[in-house]
């Protein structure tokens, strides 16, 4: 057993001060509040949020994408070309590296789990490793090092679009069939078998695009206790081909053919009409953001606002890790609504504050991506936690809900001290345990991948 104490906490039922929180074997045990100090101090105590969307092969290109390309105008699809280039020097030790820099990134900054959306499964032109969840694997040992939550998502990806063409060269080391990424998932499960038990599995077939409505079928058939995360109406060219393939766009044929509930995560859903947004939103499940991606690849805007007004939930990723920022993919979601519609505290309710109403979406939104008993502090969760200092220029003299609005549209990095992933205390101080390692590694695997690029 271990005690943490702090003068302020979020819980379910609001603001309380002096709280004790008592975790053992990873869970939290109790809440008391009133409390006298004890255990480890800190100032603010928050529920840590979930990452919910990441592909963490692509935090090493970031940078690499930004000079001005042969085509008449960069998009993501010029952006995509780059990604595929880039990912054929990517050998498995790159990737474990990666991959625990990314998560060390997300625990400094107040994530407590990883949600992989993993689709980089093979060798170099396709051919598959001698075990099939090989990647997975190294995904799976960076967990181990950094001690992240994990929710690993194997993707299924099997065409190059949705008149069933094949992958081209550059997506090779993505694809499988639906007996192939069958046998991918059971492997990457059976790595998970070695991580702590608040590590688990879940499916991705990757989207319309990518899989046959056969498939979609069968990827939602493999795991039905488990999360299960799609990219849906995410570019214009995609919604026109799905459109023209199925006579329906993307959100409209997926309500017509799957029962969406609360298991699916469905990803960006920058691309919908007010009454697509209005369907989705009431079938429970969670729109799966990455405001800073988004942004980056000139996505679009997500219809927040409508999506919040017919009761809609949803949670934030960090997608392509060109930055790893908790608080500023909340503020980036604001603002962006505040810039297409000219307002101020555009998300905001009546009793909870913008800050706050961001932050216990992404809470929720996250606990259901991720399959985790996380986003609150209350008996029984699993002890993800995150401690921020209240004696800076950001957040000292603030109060209640001010706390969140300070943290997430004044906040900058290194505010986030401590941080908790299933009562594994991985952040102290502002800093990985294994920082010094973790980037060590890091740098000599970058080192290589510019020796073969």
């Amino acid at each position: 057993m271990s005690q943490i104490w702090a003068e302020r906490a979020l819980l379910p039922a609001g603001w309380a001060e002096n709280v004790s929180i008592t975790v053992g074997h990873g869970r939290i045990r109790s809440v008391e509040t009133g409390a006298a100090p004890t255990g480890h101090r800190v100032g603010l105590l928050l529920p840590a949020m979930a990452n919910l969307h990441s592909h963490a092969f692509q935090r090493a290109m970031a940078g690499l994408s930004e000079a001005k390309g042969p085509e008449p105008r960069d998009t993501f699809w010029t952006w995509r070309q780059i990604m595929y280039r880039f990912l054929d020097h990517l050998t498995p030790e790159d990737v474990e590296a990666i991959a625990a820099l990314v998560q060390m990134e997300m625990l400094e900054a107040g994530y407590a789990t990883n949600v992989e959306f993993h689709y980089l499964h093979h060798r170099i032109g396709g051919g598959h490793y001698d075990n099939i969840a090989e990647m997975s694997e190294r995904i799976a040992a960076a967990a181990s090092r950094t001690g992240i939550g994990l929710t690993l998502l194997p993707v299924h990806y099997q065409f190059g679009g949705v008149d069933k063409r094949p992958l081209g060269p550059g997506q090779a080391r993505f694809g499988t069939t639906p007996d192939e990424f069958q046998r991918l998932l059971d492997g990457a499960e059976a790595t998970l078998a070695h991580l702590p038990d608040d590590c688990g599995i879940g499916v991705a077939p990757h989207s319309l695009r990518a899989v046959s409505p056969e498939a979609l079928q069968i990827c939602a058939s493999l795991r039905p206790d488990r999360p299960l995360h799609m990219h849906l109406a995410e570019q214009i060219p995609e919604i026109e081909e799905v459109s023209a393939a199925y006579g329906q766009r993307p959100v409209e044929w997926l309500l017509e053919n799957h029962a969406i509930d609360r298991r699916w995560t469905l990803i960006h859903l920058t691309h919908m009409t007010e009454d697509e947004t209005r369907r989705l939103a009431a079938t429970g499940a969670v729109a799966g953001l990455c405001p800073i991606t988004e942004s980056s690849l000139g996505d679009g805007i997500f219809n927040g606002t409508i999506w919040a007004d017919a009761g809609g939930r949803l949670g934030f990723g960090s997608d392509s890790n060109v930055r790893i920022s908790m608080v500023e993919e909340l503020r980036t979601l604001e603002y962006s609504q505040r810039l297409r519609d000219r307002g101020r505290a555009m998300l905001a309710k009546p009793d909870r504050s913008t800050g706050r109403v961001l932050y216990e979406a992404g809470l929720d939104g996250g606990a259901s991506a991720a399959g985790r008993d996380t986003g609150a502090i209350r008996a029984g969760m699993w002890a993800d936690l995150c401690a921020v200092d209240l004696n800076n220029p950001v957040l000292f003299g603030r109060e209640g809900d001010q706390l969140l609005d300070s943290l997430i549209f004044a906040g900058y990095d290194g505010l986030i001290r401590d941080v908790w992933s299933a009562g594994r205390h991985v952040v102290r101080d502002g800093r990985h345990n294994d920082r010094e390692r973790i980037v060590a590694d890091y740098l000599a695997a970058i080192a290589r991948v510019q020796v073969r690029m």
